[in-house]
């Protein structure tokens, strides 16, 4: 799906043009996206033509490039549903599990390893591309790169804070009585680690949105409201979706805006806040996904792409609101220098947080150059919130490195979701979750070593 996203946004990029090289470990499924980019191509609105290849070597498709997309599924669903659901039975929810939690800590053990592989053909085909990073866990993503190969030019892209600015634009258009601007109309200042950051200050034309939040809380603190739909109640039906009640609780605790979506902000924070049970998502108004739902919607998308491929169904190139493309063509230096939110290492724009770290703020993108913008600092509580998950991320990933079960157990048992479980019943669910994703540990980990 986001090839097929990154693919229509690609027709639009009027002035550039050259070779998609596609790498897939199913190189059935780098071919079926061949075969869309190929209609893509062919569609008369299309404006910037691109030869579309499948390479089998990762190697002979990194030699050259220019830039470097990762997306990657680290494991199967299967392997997620060892991530989510084990869990339930020792009391534990998780309503994303991709980032942290437990499900976190044992997705970052498959997806790590990867990386450092990634970092490794980066360096040795294309050192100077830029790297553009779409894979969960976001922050220890990005850190592999970075600690793999230190002169990589990579940062993490989320559009979590673009949902963010599109909730203050509804803001924006309730309070003041206008049209509903466009998140681009809204000046936001935004760090944190990756789903979960917070805006620290947020304008438009020269009016203070976050002091307008009090009275739009109060009118739709109890029913919701969701920016992604054309209704904003109309967010009960989709398991991906939520009515902001959690972010709208927290900036009532806070006075700053939690720019995640709910699904990801519950599991940064101790479950007997708002993710105790199933009960405490439907008081919430959020949705607890299920992996078997994520099968049901990969099915659905996997079919439309092979009929798209197959040419039984029409595709029509739409843009979308992601910024890759506009990120590509600031660091090409074909546009103005352009700031956006990106992942990257902390040399000092959050200085309450360890330096090296990944850390979420806004950057300044321009001609070969990324530089990330000093942030107003978090109040002190919020702080403490993302300081514990910043180090957690750090503990979960050295762990990792170093192949260490003890390391890893320790962070994995800080996680603010694992703070009801007793230390048996941890190494019992650690136990359990690492057995149930094996298949792809077993190449990189001592698992005789498994406590």
């Amino acid at each position: 799906m986001w090839a097929r996203v990154f693919m229509n946004d690609l027709a639009f990029a009027d002035g550039l043009a050259g070779e998609i090289a596609l790498y897939d470990i199913d190189t059935a499924a780098a071919d079926i996206n061949r075969r869309i980019g190929g209609y893509i191509n062919n569609d008369p609105v299309t404006v910037s033509k691109w030869d579309y290849r499948v390479y089998d070597n990762i190697g002979s498709a990194l030699d050259g490039a220019d830039f470097v997309i990762c997306s990657i599924l680290p494991g199967t669903f299967d392997e997620m549903a060892g991530d989510v659901h084990l869990l339930e039975q020792y009391g534990i929810y998780q309503s994303v599990g991709d980032t942290v939690g437990p499900g976190g800590v044992l997705r970052a053990m498959r997806t790590v390893p990867i990386y450092e592989g990634f970092a490794r053909e980066i360096k040795a085909h294309c050192p100077d591309a830029w790297v553009l990073n779409l894979t969960n866990p976001m922050t220890a993503c990005t850190k592999t790169l970075y600690d793999v190969f230190p002169e990589i030019k990579a940062f993490g892209c989320c559009h979590e804070v673009f949902h963010a600015q599109e909730f203050l634009c509804c803001v924006a258009q309730e309070e003041l009585g206008i049209e509903r601007p466009t998140r681009h109309d809204i000046l936001t200042d935004a760090c944190g680690v990756n789903h979960f950051t917070w805006i620290t200050e947020a304008s438009y034309k020269g009016t203070d949105l976050l002091k307008l939040l009090p009275s739009f809380i109060d009118k739709f603190y109890d029913k919701g409201y969701c920016e992604q739909t054309a209704d904003p109640d109309g967010f009960h039906d989709n398991p991906f979706l939520y009515g902001n009640k959690v972010k709208m609780d927290l900036f009532r605790r806070f006075g700053v805006l939690a720019a995640a979506g709910d699904r990801h902000l519950v599991e940064f924070m101790n479950s007997s806040w708002y993710i105790r049970d199933k009960a405490d998502a439907e008081r919430w108004l959020y949705h607890l996904t299920t992996v078997d739902y994520r099968r049901k919607d990969q099915a659905e998308k996997i079919n439309l792409s092979r009929r798209i491929a197959e040419g039984s169904e029409k595709i029509t190139p739409t843009r979308s609101d992601e910024e890759v493309v506009e990120l590509m063509k600031a660091l090409l230096g074909m546009i103005p220098a352009k700031v956006s939110n990106a992942n990257v290492v902390n040399v000092g724009q959050m200085p309450d947080m360890p330096l090296g770290s990944v850390v979420e703020t806004n950057c300044v993108f321009a001609q070969n150059s990324l530089k990330p913008i000093t942030a107003k600092r978090l109040p002190g509580d919020v702080n403490a919130l993302v300081l514990r998950n910043a180090i957690n991320i750090e503990n979960t990933y050295y762990g990792i490195k170093e192949r260490d079960f003890d390391r890893i157990f320790e962070a994995f048992i800080n996680q603010p979701l694992c703070s009801t479980l007793s230390l048996a019943d941890a190494r019992d669910l650690f136990r359990k979750m690492a057995a149930a994703t094996e298949k792809y540990l077993k190449d990189y980990y001592p698992m005789e070593r498994l406590f």
